[in-house]
């Protein structure tokens, strides 16, 4: 029995795994290299297919682009709202909670993190403000995690809270691109790592103020 043209890829792959391998392969293209330098002649070679046949499943480069997107922005959202959920007596702190969490969903694609933070999106384009939301869904669960640690340090200022913010994307945009540098670093071995600089850092501070 032959597979129908609607279900069928190239070379005799079903056409549902065909788009699978050409997401991963667009997925490591736009992480690695930019939305603005990467090119559907690259990703189309990278899978071993024609360019009109990546046209044909999915558009132009941004509709390609859309199509990584959504499950990795989907992916980061739902391992942060699970890792925020109410701990148990023994759980570790929630900015531990969610960068174990942040490890976990990106492992196997590290790259996938900065198809979601890529500078060089198109202002004012479909791909920009679909980022922009995850980005901004993101930002807002940070906010309300933080809020605790605001509190707890007696800060009422609002800009702490968006100075934090900002400081808290920076430092995960970090560690992500030292963890790509390092890929022998397991989601455990790099939480186990940031527990140990959080403390450091904390202990550098204390001293300052000792000092002072």
């Amino acid at each position: 029995m032959t597979t129908s043209s609607s279900r069928a890829g190239t070379k005799g792959m079903p056409r549902a795994d065909r788009e699978r391998q050409i997401l991963t392969a667009a997925t490591a293209e736009f992480g690695h290299y930019g939305y603005d330098a990467t090119t559907v002649a690259a990703v189309a070679a990278r899978v071993g297919v024609t360019k009109p046949l990546l046209h044909q499943y999915f558009g132009s480069k941004q509709d390609l682009y859309l199509a990584c997107l959504d499950p990795i922005g989907d992916r980061l959202l739902s391992a942060i709202r699970t890792a925020m959920t109410e701990p148990g007596a023994d759980a570790p702190p929630t900015p531990l909670r969610v960068l174990n969490a942040l490890f976990t969903a990106l492992d196997g694609q590290r790259e996938t993190w900065f198809v979601l933070y890529d500078p060089s999106l198109p202002p004012g384009s479909d791909a920009a403000r679909r980022a922009a939301y995850y980005r901004d869904a993101v930002d807002d669960l940070v906010t309300v995690g933080t809020a605790d640690l605001l509190h707890a340090a007696g800060s009422k200022d609002p800009l702490d809270a968006d100075a934090l913010k900002y400081a808290w994307r920076g430092l995960c945009t970090a560690l992500i691109r030292w963890w790509i540098n390092h890929p022998d670093q397991s989601p455990k071995t790099m939480t186990q790592r940031c527990a140990r600089l959080f403390e450091a850092s904390y202990t550098i501070f204390a001293d300052g103020d000792d000092s002072t």
